[in-house]
């Protein structure tokens, strides 16, 4: 049986640099020797959800069996991951409408208890605090663990398009890693506090 951590390119345009930024914090993830290691026989499976690549109909309080595109499955794919790699691009001084929609379909219990790691990426550093104050909250909400510690990336650490910035790629590296450590630690210890107010 594997653990399925789930990286969201969190913004409908093509994949580009913010998508390879994905990829460096996925490398040699599922060859990473665990602080916290996982039960016996468990494993990582890695997985990349690009919102471009769906329809996602604008979240209206149906049931997810309501609407006819590929909302259901999409959000179902994160309903089944046990831990998340959210990245976004910081637009106006927040994250994307196409992930705030995403997330609006998704129940509570759907991220409930499960760690997160948050990427962002601006056209300067001057919104580097949006991640903090507009994403995490959210993911708060469902009562997710949001690893301490985000990363904050802009055009700088990319030359000729290639994420370039060895201490970018090592910070990426590491959140991804400490998200793998920490679902160790909560499927180990049960660490995962009490049920958020949105839960009960």
């Amino acid at each position: 049986m594997s653990a399925t951590l789930l990286a969201i390119h969190g913004t409908v345009t093509r994949p580009g640099r913010l998508y390879q930024a994905i990829q460096a914090a996925l490398s040699g993830l599922e060859e990473f020797p665990h602080p916290n290691p996982l039960p016996e026989g468990e494993g990582i499976r890695v997985d990349t959800l690009h919102l471009g690549d769906y329809r996602i109909s604008f979240a209206d309080g149906r049931p997810l069996s309501g609407y006819d595109d590929d909302t259901q499955a999409v959000v179902e794919r994160v309903i089944a991951a046990d831990m998340y790699l959210i990245a976004t691009p910081v637009f106006r001084a927040s994250f994307t409408g196409a992930l705030k929609n995403l997330l609006d379909h998704v129940p509570v219990e759907g991220m409930q208890g499960k760690p997160c790691g948050l990427i962002g990426m601006g056209a300067t550093d001057h919104h580097y605090l949006s991640i903090d104050t507009q994403l995490s909250p959210v993911v708060a909400w469902f009562g997710a663990h949001v690893v301490p510690g985000m990363v904050y990336l802009q055009s700088r650490h990319f030359q000729d398009g290639q994420l370039a910035d060895p201490q970018a790629i090592a910070d990426l590296q590491s959140l991804s890693r400490s998200v793998v450590a920490l679902h160790g630690a909560v499927a180990h210890g049960g660490l995962s506090g009490p049920p958020p107010l949105a839960a009960r």
